[in-house]
């Protein structure tokens, strides 16, 4: 295995999708973002460069509609969410190197930077069309501020999205009800700004071709569909009244629209976190050969990434690396059900963390969750796969190892070679799982380390050992040391905050990705049981 010191160091650039202010954060999303907080961390321990950023999106509709029902600002209301979105994220160990908002001030004026510059590349064009008027409100009305019958299902739905999954598209708006006033709207001319997607199609299906392979299937194949249909012009302003001012003379009554500057927050954050710490922030985002991209989000959000966030950089025309990796995460479902706002079904991450930990948490929804097609939550499996595969075997192995009766400190022994083969070929497998974006498989082969341990203990029965020969009880005690050791450092991207307190136990400074052994004759004290079973 290469070493770490002989490699040549990248700058890894991962940004997660940006939970929007208008709600409290479920598992599904949780699920949807953990994938990039796995990938930063095996990056650091590999000896690599890294920057982890994302944020809270603070702006739009939802937010403003939401604070006149409860009588707030949209900023009352966006800051609420942003700072209950922070300590989600801090108590589920995400390893994010800067969190921020769309509502920050560092980047409010660095986006308005980069939409001036698509305007002058002429990517960003001026167009009049018919948009939805309220003559009672005296107001253009947003896609999430009318009702309509859907042209697909037949049911009462919101303009932005039916729960059949059908999208009304602009025509079906324009005789649409507006929700404050139940007025009739009305369709009226309006000019605003769009991106010229048509102009970057070809560019993109050349991206999208060289890049696919690194992808999940569900990125290549919505990203290619997209694509067939013919990349439509997308407006990024709109009559809002909550959001960023847009930087072009005679447009002063528009706000970007949420999309493009939330996407946009991935520059933005890389910048202001670069500038904190007195680092390049084009060693992350300009073409190199020692740098890479990945995109952390859920499935609902794959063309943004794979469509829209490249087709933005290409309009920038200033040299920008298209993200390199797509992780999609598919649906989490609650109990077969899927997750849905209005039949409120969705468990939150607070509720979760208040009655388990996190760690539990972590190690369920990357081994168990949506990786590559939907996954079912219950917390009836949660409780039995963490009780039988943390509890009854990871935790075992550590409790009997470091608390055998009488043990005060790592023997004198020497190491099982058969396991340490074992140890250096997990740290490739799982490497190498990782890359792949395999996490599922990952986890499959620690707990297969886990299990080769525990026989191996049972195998050697240390309790006769000690009677009979106690050099062969030194050998078992040692190996196993070092194997949970080692574990610590296997575990590091999926349960960190275990993995740190075996490190702790075992004077080990920092997790790294290569096989070590723990200092014979070391004091052992204060070994308390990592994990408590479930009930």
């Amino acid at each position: 295995m290469e070493s770490i010191n002989e490699k040549r160091k990248k700058n890894i650039l991962i940004g997660g999708a940006w939970p929007y202010a208008n709600n409290s954060l479920h598992l599904g999303h949780i699920a949807g973002l953990i994938s990039g907080d796995v990938i930063a961390r095996y990056y650091r321990q590999i000896g690599d460069n890294v920057l982890y950023v994302s944020g809270t999106d603070c702006h739009g509709t939802p937010i403003t509609i939401r604070a006149k029902k409860e009588n707030k600002t949209p900023k009352q209301i966006a800051e609420t969410y942003h700072e209950e979105f922070k300590k989600c994220f801090e108590d589920m160990q995400f390893s994010y190197d800067l969190y921020t908002k769309t509502e920050d001030e560092y980047h409010i004026e660095k986006v308005k930077e980069l939409f001036k510059k698509m305007y002058d590349n002429g990517y960003i064009y001026e167009k009049k069309d018919l948009q939805p008027y309220c003559e009672k409100c005296s107001k253009f009305v947003a896609d999430r501020e009318v009702v309509l019958q859907c042209p697909s299902c037949g049911n009462e739905t919101k303009g932005d999205m039916c729960d059949c999954g059908y999208e009304p598209k602009e025509e079906d708006l324009l005789h649409a009800k507006c929700i404050e006033c139940g007025n009739i709207v009305t369709p009226r001319e309006n000019m605003n700004l769009y991106l010229s997607l048509g102009k970057l199609q070809e560019n993109i299906e050349k991206y999208v071709n060289s890049k696919k392979e690194n992808w999940r299937i569900s990125s290549k194949n919505e990203s290619e569909k997209y694509l067939r249909e013919g990349l439509p012009e997308k407006a990024v302003t709109r009559n809002l009244e909550w959001g960023v001012d847009i930087p072009i003379d005679g447009f002063s009554d528009k706000k970007m629209y949420v999309w493009i500057e939330a996407v946009l927050g991935y520059i933005t954050a890389c910048q202001k976190i670069c500038m904190e710490r007195n680092l390049n922030w084009e060693n992350y985002w300009k073409n190199s050969e020692d740098n890479l991209i990945y995109m952390a989000h859920g499935k609902d959000n794959i063309t943004f990434h794979t469509i829209i966030l490249p087709a933005l950089l290409l309009a920038l025309n200033d040299n920008y690396r298209l993200p390199d990796y797509m992780i999609a995460t598919q649906y989490l479902n609650i109990n077969s059900e899927k997750i849905s706002k209005s039949k409120g079904n969705g468990i939150t991450i607070r509720e979760m963390l208040n009655q388990y930990n996190s760690d539990m948490i972590r190690y369920y929804l990357i081994g168990n969750g949506p990786e590559r097609k939907d996954s079912n939550f219950s917390i009836d499996e949660f409780i039995a796969t963490c009780n039988a595969e943390i509890v009854n075997k990871y935790g075992n192995l550590i409790n009997r190892t470091l608390k055998y009766k009488g043990l005060e400190e790592i023997p004198n022994g020497n190491m099982n070679e058969e396991i340490k083969t074992k140890i250096e070929n997990a740290y490739i497998e799982v490497g190498q799982a990782i890359k792949n974006l395999e996490f599922r498989k990952a986890i499959a082969i620690i707990r297969n380390l886990v299990e080769d341990g525990n026989k191996f203990y049972e195998d050697q029965q240390p309790w006769k050992q000690q009677k009979e020969n106690i050099q062969e009880f030194n050998n078992t005690i040692y190996t196993c040391s070092n194997l949970v050791a080692n574990l610590s450092n296997l575990y590091e991207p999926f349960m960190p905050m275990s993995s740190s307190k075996v490190r702790k136990l075992l004077n080990i400074p920092n997790a790294s990705w290569e096989y070590i052994e723990v200092q014979k004759n070391k004091k052992i004290a204060g070994v308390e049981p990592l994990f408590e079973r479930i009930k």
